[in-house]
């Protein structure tokens, strides 16, 4: 079922209304673009949970969980086709049909990173210090859909328990209409000490590290990160609230989930799937916004002219099209964007679109297994890399690179790259930064890219680096 609300509210109003619920979401594009940031998701109360931790057959087994629910979506679909909406009003589109939208129920959660190990069958090197699941998502059977472009707020139900979806559409269109605006939270004046698991001095000979292997022929480039922690008393509300304000993007969103919150400000989606075509848009080459015009020129007039970040993107693009081909009809697999130039609060992007259509022998966990985790996030080969990745990095990156998001009822899949991403467990957060390191690369550039990815995040935590030298 589609309900189309009278009263329009921004997502973050909305997720107000239900941000203390159990296991509350907001899928957020907080810099609205049409092409990338149209909608904006919000539930709570998941009829369901679904968590694996150190589980080789776990996606196995969500990918039998979750079709036993596609099954009755399907099975109601000419139901659906053969009778109006009892829940639509005159203000909304009747033969707009429930399977043409965005997202009407499913599940909403995230694949760790660390997932990766047992789709690749990567031996364990690196320190676990965060114990969150692998896999974790809640099943959700209804949730208020916001359309940037129309200006408008939906309800949405999946149709698999219609009497029951029917009560919900009922309280949640209340709980709009009784909306009262919050007052503004309390501020905690607070500085956080961040603590990094490598020095400046570590990271750099890192960097050297990965540029050995290329030299010795290994891989192409791998992807090298540092992690900061450091404890707070805000809320991840709090945080998440602050920093979709300092930095708008088009992927972000929070998960405030019973063992984990996550706040994710990603600008890179890792996969969406509708109607049988896929779409991947990995990001490589990153430059900092400029303090004056004439600074921001300079910088986004040199990332576009980089031939080193032209050529890692490239690699990146290649890596994709190979995952992606595995998966694909043949000869669908096409880059109908390569090099394209993205702005954001504190950076510019160098940015290219992947596309291919499912082979009818596959489904969506097919197309998973075969593209995760994000290659521009691992490097090339990815298998090479994220061994290496494993051997360097001295701590387990858990969420981070891993990707959040929904896969639908209805087989709709869109989910981020997990970067510019805070995990909160309890007082803890940690975050994580880094860079593609290719023979070209100069070290302490690197090091620098990582900080001025974290400048946003860093800003909002009214964080501060310890030990940095």
């Amino acid at each position: 079922m589609i309900r189309k609300l009278n009263l329009y509210l921004e997502p973050i109003d909305i997720y107000s209304i239900v941000k203390d619920e159990p296991y509350s979401f907001i899928l957020e594009s907080s810099l609205y673009d049409e092409n990338y940031g149209r909608y904006s998701i919000v539930s709570s109360s998941p009829f369901e949970i679904v968590e694996y931790t150190d589980d080789p057959e776990c996606i196995e087994k969500f990918r039998m969980k979750m079709n036993k629910y596609a099954n009755v979506f399907k099975k109601n679909k000419s139901k659906r086709n053969n009778k109006s909406n009892n829940y639509n009003n005159d203000a909304t589109n009747n033969n707009q049909y429930i399977e043409d939208f965005v997202f009407i129920g499913g599940a909403v959660g995230y694949l760790s990173y660390d997932l990766g190990r047992y789709i690749e069958r990567i031996q364990e090197q690196s320190n676990k210090i965060l114990d969150v699941p692998d896999l974790y998502f809640g099943l959700y059977d209804w949730a208020y859909v916001v359309d940037h472009k129309l200006k408008s707020v939906f309800i949405v139900t999946p149709d698999i328990d219609e009497v029951k979806e029917q009560e919900i559409i009922f309280q949640r269109e209340k709980a709009i209409n009784d909306y009262i605006p919050m007052k503004q939270d309390d501020f905690i004046l607070e500085r956080i000490a961040l603590k990094s698991n490598f020095t400046k001095k570590e990271y750099i000979e890192g960097v050297e590290k990965v540029r050995g292997y290329i030299r010795n022929g290994d891989i192409y480039q791998a992807n090298l990160t540092q992690k900061f922690e450091g404890k707070t008393n805000r809320s991840a509300y709090n945080i998440y609230k602050e920093l979709r304000e300092v930095s708008p993007t088009i992927f972000g969103g929070m998960l405030n989930f019973e063992k984990v919150q996550i706040i994710s400000n990603s600008p890179e989606r890792f996969i969406k799937i509708k109607d049988g075509k896929i779409e991947s848009r990995p990001i490589k080459g990153t430059r900092p916004r400029g303090q004056n015009e004439e600074e921001d020129s300079r910088y986004k007039h040199e990332l576009i002219n980089s031939e080193k970040d032209k050529a890692e993107l490239l690699m990146i693009v290649d890596l994709v099209r190979n995952d992606l081909g595995r998966v694909s009809e043949i000869g669908s697999v096409k880059v109908p964007e390569l090099f394209k130039l993205e702005a954001y609060a504190n950076v510019y992007h160098l940015v290219a679109t992947i596309e291919s259509r499912i082979a009818s022998s596959k489904d969506i966990y097919d197309v998973i297994k075969a593209t995760f985790p994000g290659g521009s996030i691992t490097g090339a080969p990815k298998i090479r890399a994220m061994e290496i990745i494993e051997e360097l990095e001295p701590t387990r990156r858990n969420v981070y690179t891993g990707s959040v998001g929904y896969i639908g009822f209805d087989e709709k899949v869109d989910m981020n790259i997990a970067i510019r991403t805070i995990v909160k467990k309890d007082d803890n957060i940690t975050f994580q930064v880094g860079g593609g390191i290719t023979w070209d690369s100069n070290s302490e550039d690197e090091y620098m890219e990582t900080l001025h990815k974290a400048k946003s995040i860093i800003k909002t935590l009214r964080g501060y680096i310890e030990d940095d030298n």
